[in-house]
């Protein structure tokens, strides 16, 4: 779409608006429209709010979906909140809730009048989701979803589904869920295994082979379900309650936003800044968040300076060493970053449990030390030839050996002592092991330039 014109757009977007109409998502998607939406907003964003007016609830809710914040609330604020709870309307559970907490952050009267304005299923379903935490699996999951009781017979259950998808109640079915008369989850089983049976056959007498009884609890982690999907290579999961009862269904495309969001939170921790933050556009907010974690640099800088001022005659005495300090620094913090890095990604996808904390731990130290060792006699070789003093590269190799020992013990040790701690790993660790790696790789070097050299 690079360098198309604002008429050339416009003609693009009605065309995908009328093929969803006739041919339905599949080959319109939303993203694309969503697309052309921002093209159009750079172009002219007074066509952009006309243009939009034009488009079918049906159509728009899932464009919306797709629009990064600050359109999603100009969007918002175009219609009234009688409109905006028939948009709502047309999106399953998890994404209705998701758009109310857009809406109720941008504006919560009005967010509590789109409520209002639903009708009452929807509401309850969008309530039921709020009411859990943001980390739970029940505020990700829908309630739309198909099942039949053990004693239904397969061909009433298939009646069924295809005037469900008629009326247009339920997509992306791979599952039927077999619950009991008291709504108790018992297995779920593939709607491609599900031809290999006769109409007349009950649920309650398949094959136990082709029947899956895994589901997850309403309340469980959510980051505890992504670890199921992985592991179990599922699309989709049933949700229960702590009685065993079916309440909704967690799908890959949820999942999926999860594990983004959760790397891009990582990302923006590491560098010590918030997302959240990072999004507002007052400068004072972004500002002030970086300011934060800077001052606490300032602070581990200034650590690592005055172990610097501790021997200052003896750099006044060999001026070399201030050439090659910040070497053995940098060589530290860089095999510590490596082992922070490693770890903090294992951690939050749960390839570590506490059991192997010492292994992790253990393996993260040698790997550094071996890699010190190697780089120690290169850069003893370096400093020899370089300043023509043998010593000097006996200095600097046993100093980059230590400082790398301590930065791949310390890089698998912060991030594990913060999640036992119940922090988030990634949250401050740089700004620790950065201290850790300049003081002992500076303490290192210069007090053994001391013993040595002196």
């Amino acid at each position: 779409m690079e360098n198309q014109t604002l008429e050339e757009l416009t003609l693009r977007l009605t065309e995908l608006t009328a093929v969803h109409d006739e041919l339905g998502e599949m080959e319109a998607h939303p993203q694309d429209a969503a697309d052309i939406l921002e093209d159009i907003y750079a172009l002219d964003s007074e066509h952009f709010l006309s243009i939009v007016s034009t488009i079918p609830h049906e159509y728009l809710a899932k464009i919306m979906l797709e629009l990064p914040e600050k359109l999603k609330e100009t969007l918002y604020s175009l219609f009234s909140p009688e409109e905006l709870a028939q948009i709502t309307a047309q999106l399953y559970t998890d994404d209705a809730t998701e758009m109310i907490r857009d809406i109720e952050e941008m504006d919560e009267d009005m967010a509590s009048e789109v409520m209002d304005n639903m009708e009452a299923e929807d509401r309850e379903n969008i309530e039921l989701l709020r009411s859990f935490n943001d980390n739970e699996a029940g505020s990700y999951m829908q309630t739309e979803l198909f099942s039949a009781l053990k004693d239904e017979s397969i061909g009433n259950a298939m009646k069924r589904l295809k005037q469900m998808k008629r009326d247009e109640e339920i997509d992306n079915v791979h599952q039927l869920y077999i619950t009991n008369k008291k709504k108790h989850f018992v297995a779920s089983i593939l709607l491609e295994d599900l031809i290999m049976y006769g109409r007349d056959d009950t649920f309650g007498a398949l094959d136990e082979d082709d029947l899956n009884h895994l589901s997850v609890n309403v309340h469980e982690d959510i980051h505890e379900v992504v670890n199921i999907f992985e592991k179990y290579d599922v699309a989709v999961l049933p949700v229960v309650d702590n009685r065993n009862r079916l309440l909704g269904r967690i799908t890959s495309d949820d999942i999926y936003d999860v594990i983004e969001k959760h790397a891009t939170e990582q990302i923006y921790h590491l560098s010590g800044v918030k997302e959240s933050v990072e999004s507002e556009e007052k400068f004072f907010q972004v500002g002030k968040q970086r300011a934060i974690w800077l001052g606490v640099n300032l602070v581990t800088a200034i650590a690592a300076s005055l172990v610097i001022g501790l021997f200052d005659q003896t750099i006044q005495t060999l001026v070399a060493l201030a050439v090659l300090m910040p070497i053995v620094a940098s060589m530290g913090g860089n095999a510590g970053t490596q082992s922070l890095a490693v770890t903090v990604r294992q951690l939050s996808i749960g390839d570590i449990a506490f059991e192997d904390a010492k292994a992790t731990i253990i393996k993260e130290t040698l790997l550094a030390l071996f890699s010190g060792l190697i780089f120690a006699i290169v850069m003893g070789i370096v400093a020899y030839f370089w300043f023509n003093l043998p010593m000097l590269g006996v200095v600097i190799g046993i100093s980059m050996v230590i400082n790398l020992f301590f930065a791949g013990f310390f890089g698998a040790v912060i991030p594990m002592v913060l999640t036992k701690m119940g922090s988030d790993p990634a949250i401050g660790s740089s700004v620790v092991l950065t201290t850790v790696t300049d003081v002992v790789g500076f303490f290192s070097f210069l007090g053994l330039a001391t013993l040595i050299l002196l």
